[in-house]
């Protein structure tokens, strides 16, 4: 198989890459590997939606994969997905998107401005349509996700999304990476692993580093299991 791994940060897929047989034909943001007979490109977008739409669109563009995977990590909204689990997104949003009404929140859909089912969306969300036939990627817990470019660290603004969202986790590009997905065709998982809960900014709770490590044994199995 063909596989795109994308994420944010060259930080994030570290030791995952270290496992990897360089292959021909990098450049600085897309690298290529080998692995267990499968072909893997490593894309590293940058932080947040834009790079990340930008940098998926033309990678996507340039190449047919038979699977697309964001991987990454995330904070949580439940004590059901604990620093150091790994989930599988799949259905996001975009919670910032629409305007502020003195101290009500419109959406785009609100406004007219999109109708909830305009393609790529469906009901207002970016849906992954299947689970990939992938026994790893299956077997984890799917979850819903929003997409920021604000991570959240207020009590207020945490039970506002909460309220209009309900949503489990929250990243900075993952509703990028599947609106291009969406877009382009392919087929994809976007896979996170939990580095702490969302709560009033505590950086001496994260656990950035067991996040990182469980993300990128899901990520070798997986392409190991294709």
């Amino acid at each position: 198989m063909r596989f795109l791994l994308v994420a944010a940060t060259d930080f994030e897929l570290a030791p995952l890459v270290s496992r990897l047989t360089p292959a021909p034909h990098s450049s600085e943001r897309l690298r290529a590997f080998t692995h267990a007979s499968h072909h893997v490109d490593i894309l590293t977008t940058g932080i947040g939606m834009t790079a990340t739409a930008a940098w998926c669109a033309r990678a996507l563009a340039q190449q047919r994969y038979a699977l697309a995977v964001n991987l990454g990590v995330c904070g949580s909204f439940h004590a059901a997905y604990p620093p150091g689990t790994v989930v599988n997104v799949m259905t996001d949003g975009i919670p910032e998107l629409g305007a502020e009404d003195d101290e009500q929140f419109l959406t785009a859909q609100d406004l007219g401005l999109l109708s909830p089912d305009d393609p790529p969306f469906r009901d207002g969300r970016l849906v992954n349509p299947e689970v990939p036939a992938n026994r790893v990627i299956g077997g984890l817990p799917v979850v819903s996700g929003v997409t920021v470019n604000t991570v959240h660290g207020n009590v207020r603004s945490i039970a506002r999304v909460v309220e209009r969202f309900a949503p489990d986790v929250e990243s900075m590009e993952g509703a990028a990476f599947m609106y291009a997905c969406l877009v382009s065709g392919v087929r994809f998982a976007q896979v996170r692993a939990v580095s702490n809960m969302v709560e009033k900014r505590n950086r001496g709770a994260w656990k950035l580093g067991e996040a990182i490590e469980a993300l990128n044994e899901v990520g070798l199995d997986l392409i190991e299991h294709a």
